[in-house]
């Protein structure tokens, strides 16, 4: 299955060990995880900004990243959908890959539902999701 990790994802995989980097672990293996190169370059940012990573460890992770996941440039949203627009850049690489769902812990994302045909979940509810794609 084709699907983003959004940013805040990222960071929760590098940053606690817990749910979001055992998501993480299993959706670079088992699917294709789809980023743009503005979703790495905010996860760089804020990893060195936010939580003190120095630029060698930032690149570490976004080499780790980059090994495993689809970088693609995305088209940009016809009309903002929302009011963060690093937000529209997580549809817009949705939207250009033709992805089957984005993962966010972004209550301004989640509480879309989805983007046209692409599902928009929470971690927790990435797993139900995923069982279900592949039952049918």
């Amino acid at each position: 299955m084709r699907l983003v990790l959004d940013t805040n994802v990222l960071i929760a995989a590098f940053i606690a060990h817990g749910a979001c980097s055992e998501l993480f672990e299993h959706c670079m293996v088992s699917h294709e995880v789809v980023l743009s190169k503005a979703i790495l370059d905010e996860l760089h940012d804020v990893l060195i900004r936010k939580f003190k990573y120095t630029k060698g460890e930032a690149q570490e992770a976004i080499r780790l990243i980059r090994t495993r996941a689809t970088l693609i440039s995305s088209v940009p949203l016809d009309v903002p959908v929302c009011r963060d627009p690093d937000d529209d850049e997580i549809l817009a690489t949705a939207k250009t890959a033709g992805c089957l769902a984005i993962v966010t812990g972004d209550k301004d994302l989640t509480i879309l539902g989805h983007y046209g045909q692409i599902k928009i979940l929470a971690p927790s509810d990435f797993w139900k999701f995923e069982e279900a794609s592949s039952a049918s």
